[in-house]
């Protein structure tokens, strides 16, 4: 399994998956901290929600990096690749 073979639909819904589910597992961390539903360490959920959002960012910019790409797919990049960075900032300063 290529990842630099793969179509750049197919690479920005993964790189949507992953992000999304990285930011509610790190969202769900942080409410978890915040009103102390459950006593178990969140430091686990963090990480993963932080590793998660980054492999989606690195996805975004394979994507933007890859020759040939509509600019369509680009736009979709350069938007994937803000909302990401800008939610991982936050969850970095937050925690």
């Amino acid at each position: 399994m290529k990842w630099n073979t793969k179509d750049e639909k197919e690479l920005l819904r993964r790189s949507f998956l992953f992000g999304l589910s990285g930011i509610s597992v790190s969202l769900l961390a942080l409410v978890n901290v915040t009103l102390g539903l459950v006593a178990l360490p969140m430091g686990v959920f963090f990480g993963v929600g932080t590793f998660l959002q980054l492999f989606g960012l690195s996805i975004a910019v394979m994507t933007m990096r890859k020759r040939k790409v509509s600019a369509e797919s680009q736009e979709k990049a350069k938007q994937m690749i803000l909302v990401l960075g800008v939610s991982l900032l936050f969850f970095i300063l937050v925690m």
